[in-house]
């Protein structure tokens, strides 16, 4: 797969998975994603920086357009520490003493690395939708409640995608009233 059909296949899934999770600007969106997965290999054995850079240049724009900060998770070697821009930490916010690499944090880490003012390290974060880009396990990344997002784009490369936003969590139990814009109106009650 091209350089510029990566982009625009990123391009496209994060423009369609924009359009329904309902984010407020200043919130976090994550990606994990494995450049070795969509150049063809298994995890962690191909990163690719020209491939981690078509992904960036594809989720990018439309996360700068609604004013989200990317959060992209490292590899499994870095626990899956996330880099995110500093000023989408709140204060006092714990940060980690590290520099993604493309063997040790990955290639789309280190690429958000690269192209962060001023980058961040941090172990948590709880983002408000993501994309799982070859299967690197975002979940720990989201808030609850986590809400699968079909979109047209199923793989990029030969990663697979799995898309998601986030939801309040309903609270109360049978008594309670609900505020359908707040649920997506995904739950029939």
């Amino acid at each position: 797969m091209s350089y510029e059909e990566i982009r625009v296949l990123s391009a496209q899934a994060v423009g369609e998975l924009l359009a329904v999770a309902r984010t407020e600007p200043g919130e976090i969106f994550v990606v994990g994603c494995s450049t070795s997965e969509i150049g063809g290999f298994r995890i962690g054995k191909g990163s690719n920086a020209e491939i981690a850079k078509a992904v960036y240049e594809g989720v990018m724009p439309a996360l700068r357009e609604r004013g989200l900060f990317l959060a992209a998770q490292c590899c499994e070697h870095l626990n899956r520490a996330l880099i995110v821009e500093r000023a989408a930490l709140l204060p006092g916010a714990e940060i980690c003493n590290v520099v993604p690499q493309l063997h040790a944090g990955g290639a789309f880490a280190t690429t958000v690395y690269e192209n962060c003012e001023c980058p961040a390290a941090v172990e948590h974060l709880r983002a408000a939708a993501g994309m799982d880009i070859g299967d690197t396990l975002i979940g720990m990344h989201l808030r609850d409640v986590a809400v699968p997002v079909r979109v047209s784009v199923k793989k990029i490369g030969a990663a697979n995608l799995v898309c998601a936003r986030t939801r309040p969590k309903f609270i109360g139990g049978a008594r309670a009233v609900y505020d359908d814009a707040l649920s997506g109106g995904d739950i029939k009650r």
